[in-house]
């Protein structure tokens, strides 16, 4: 027998590192050839790293979360035949194993920290015998309470006033005299046993803390946008678009399209609208390098479209719009969509954007703050579509509205340039002939 190590491979993309966001395997494993064993994350694409021979896995040499420098040796395995590792295959198992067990335990105290939840519940349990036993002779008090609204419980006016004292509803306090009289005792008793109460209703207090360690795309993301609020000054222009027309007029295409052309949503024709007002403001369509005090200003139009997949939220790139047509733009965003959910979208279509689009679909809400996608000077978040009631000066007429938030870089872009573009943009989208006219 011989032992194998596997080192995390070149990824591509030129990166020197990746961090490992996921095990498929564990210490003691089995495992055939070409079997994944791990997952690793570059700036945001996904790599697993399968294996090259069949084996058992001795040592794992990295914790979820730690970046793994390209060449690192990351898996150990005991293979038939020597191996990949010359010379005292012996005494390299020894300490491949002694390595093992000290990475084998480290995992175990992660999940013991939630466990320490339940003892936290253990004080009251402790408590309830002490506080219990001389309500023993008054078993009665518990039942009677909590009272309905509008009940007026049966209290002397001392007892009411100590209760007014300490805050208490009396509807709440269980009485062990006569028809339920309240006494003093009964106050001290509720005081003492209050989130003893509070369970017996099903409102027990809970005190554990979970710790979920930040790692993989998440971090990616908080990254991302830590370092865009941090740099980018932002300013959010919010307007109202009439989307009648373009409903209707996307109604009919969906209804005449050919069978080889996608069903068009809304962002085909939004992406077309900024491609028009960004030929009037190309500064719109830059990235802004301000640590050269420098704006990129691209004659290329590559418009990010965030979406929201089951891991978190990534950017894939619809590369050239301005030299895409509507029905282009959409089959290109649905490719896109799908590789994006099923995490098979390359490094090269999730990088590269000079403006973003950010919608949250139904979900959308009335306004949104969107966050620059860093380093670009712009981005149009699409909020939820809606009939609202609208004065055409004469009456109340039912329009589909739907508001745009769109957020500027105000270091490079002013406010009035900002508005600007997007009341080209609203032009555009609410007389939406005028996107197909060159």
């Amino acid at each position: 027998m011989g032992e194998y190590v596997i080192k995390l491979p070149d990824v591509g993309e030129g990166v020197a590192e990746a961090e490992l966001v996921e095990w498929h395997v564990k210490i003691g494993d089995l495992v055939r050839e070409d079997a994944v064993l791990a997952a690793v994350m570059t700036d945001k694409a996904t790599v697993e790293i399968p294996s090259p021979v069949d084996g058992e896995i001795l040592w794992l040499g990295a914790e979820i979360g730690d970046t793994v420098a390209i060449g690192s040796p990351i898996v150990r395995l005991k293979v038939a035949g020597e191996g990949n590792v010359k010379g005292g295959a012996a005494e390299l198992a020894s300490k491949a194993e002694a390595a093992a067990k000290a990475v084998e335990v480290k995992p175990e105290p992660a999940p013991s920290a939630p466990k320490a939840a339940p003892k936290a519940a253990e004080p009251p349990a402790k408590a309830s015998p002490s506080v219990a036993a001389p309500k023993s002779a008054r078993p009665s008090s518990v039942a009677g309470a909590p009272r309905p609204e509008g009940e007026k419980p049966l209290a002397s006016p001392a007892v009411r006033l100590r209760a007014k004292e300490a805050g208490i509803d009396l509807r709440q306090v269980a009485g062990s005299g006569p028809a339920g009289r309240i006494s003093h005792e009964d106050i001290e008793a509720f005081l003492a046993r209050g989130p003893q109460l509070a369970r017996a209703t099903g409102l027990a207090p809970k005190d554990g803390v979970e710790d979920i360690k930040v790692v993989g795309l998440r971090r990616k993301i908080a990254e991302k946008m830590s370092l865009a609020k941090s740099r980018i000054p932002h300013i959010t222009y919010v307007e109202e678009i009439d989307v009648t027309a373009l409903e209707e007029l996307r109604a009919t295409l969906n209804k005449e399209k050919r069978t080889d052309r996608p069903k068009l949503t809304l962002l085909p024709f939004l992406m077309r609208a900024m491609v028009k007002a960004i030929a009037d403001q190309p500064n719109l369509n830059a990235l802004f390098d301000d640590e050269a005090g420098v704006i990129h200003q691209h004659e290329g139009i590559h418009i990010g479209i965030a979406a929201q997949t089951p891991t978190g939220l990534v950017v894939p790139v619809v590369k050239h719009a301005e030299a895409r047509d509507i029905w282009d733009c959409a089959a290109e965003v649905n490719r896109l969509a799908e590789a994006a959910k099923s995490g098979t979208a390359s490094r090269e279509e999730l990088s590269g954007s000079t403006i973003t689009i950010t919608s949250l679909g139904a979900m959308g809400g009335v306004a949104t703050t969107p966050v620059i996608n860093h380093p670009e000077v712009a981005i149009v978040g699409v909020n939820k579509m809606m009939v609202r009631p609208v004065w055409d000066g004469t009456q109340f007429i039912p329009r589909k509205m739907m508001n745009l938030s769109s957020s500027f870089d105000h270091r490079v872009i002013d406010g009035w340039d900002a508005a600007v573009f997007v009341q080209r943009i609203k032009a555009l989208l609410e007389t939406p002939a005028l996107i197909f006219v060159d």
